[in-house]
């Protein structure tokens, strides 16, 4: 698939993507690299892969990162229940008198076996029989130990099972992991990825996608809600709204019957559930800097982009 082709598949997959996520996302495929994604929360990082899921028509495998997250949490472990239900039937069988029998009966009790084997999400995607997609997600969140481990997977696309050997990829998974900056992330995993930084959309993006995904929402309620949300983010805010709560607000405003933004500040601050999720940010917004950031653009005859 070319890098246009990309961009339109994921375009048709539901996704937006600027020309340089677009390139950096061919090129992940066609090096067979793993790309490192970072950006704030609500930029819609962990969208990337889903689209890339449905654009491909691959299986999206995803391991959610946490702190304490260890190698049975995200590659493997063994399955002790069924281990120990082999070690009882095994011990139930009457001794065998012929020695060949005996020894297929300790063969077949063999706990290391790939049978015994649970995949999680890292042995899923290098194990599948078809190509997917592996969505490492908030890796800022693991601990460095995991990062560790995480190197032989994304430079050698094996995972390493004492008990069994080395297991390699069937397919090298598309891999993407992201990032929230909460923590410095190691060089040498940083070296074993291609890097995106993705920001805030633009304001004819931002519409674009919303118009998108909402196309029952009137064009002017699109265009006044999108500009109201891009100069919010402008404010000092602890948590700035993302596309997510775009979406959602905008939704909830046609649902309410609004056919263009609320002129009433009051009507507005209604609906800021769906855009501020602080304590904090909503005693911030009251009804006066509502009206100040709606009556803003109007005031100096700035118009959002229908583009």
């Amino acid at each position: 698939m070319t890098e246009q082709g990309l961009r339109e598949a994921l375009h048709q997959a539901g996704y937006i993507a600027d020309p340089d996520l677009a390139t950096t996302l061919w090129l992940a495929q066609s090096l067979e690299r793993p790309l490192l994604i970072e950006g704030d929360a609500g930029v819609g990082k962990t969208a990337v892969a889903a689209a890339l899921a449905r654009a491909q028509s691959r299986r999206l495998v995803r391991l959610q990162c946490y702190e304490g997250l260890d190698l049975q949490q995200a590659a493997y472990e063994w399955n002790y229940g069924r281990q120990l239900l082999a070690i009882r039937l095994h011990e139930s069988r009457p001794a065998a008198n012929d020695v060949a029998v005996e020894r297929r009966a300790l063969a077949d009790t063999d706990l290391f076996a790939r049978d015994y084997l649970l995949e999680r999400p890292l042995l899923t995607a290098i194990a599948s029989a078809d190509p997917c997609v592996l969505l490492i997600d908030e890796i800022d969140r693991a601990d460095e130990a995991f990062e560790a481990f995480l190197l032989e997977v994304l430079a050698d696309w094996q995972i390493t099972v004492p008990e069994l050997g080395t297991l390699q990829a069937r397919h090298v998974p598309w891999v993407v992991l992201t990032s929230n900056g909460t923590r410095e992330l190691s060089d040498a995993l940083r070296r074993r990825c291609l890097y995106h930084y993705l920001d805030y959309p633009t304001l004819a993006r931002e519409i674009a996608i919303v118009r998108h995904t909402l196309p029952q929402a009137e064009l002017h309620l699109v265009d006044e809600a999108v500009g109201f949300v891009q100069r919010l983010r402008k404010e000092d805010l602890l948590k700035a709204p993302g596309i997510a709560e775009t979406l959602d607000w905008i939704k909830a405003l046609h649902r309410l019957g609004h056919r263009r933004l609320p002129d009433d500040a009051e009507d507005i601050a209604k609906t800021l559930a769906c855009l501020l999720k602080t304590r904090a940010d909503r005693f911030q917004i009251d009804a006066v800097r509502i009206a100040q950031l709606v009556e803003g653009p109007r005031s100096t005859g700035v118009v959002a982009s229908r583009a």
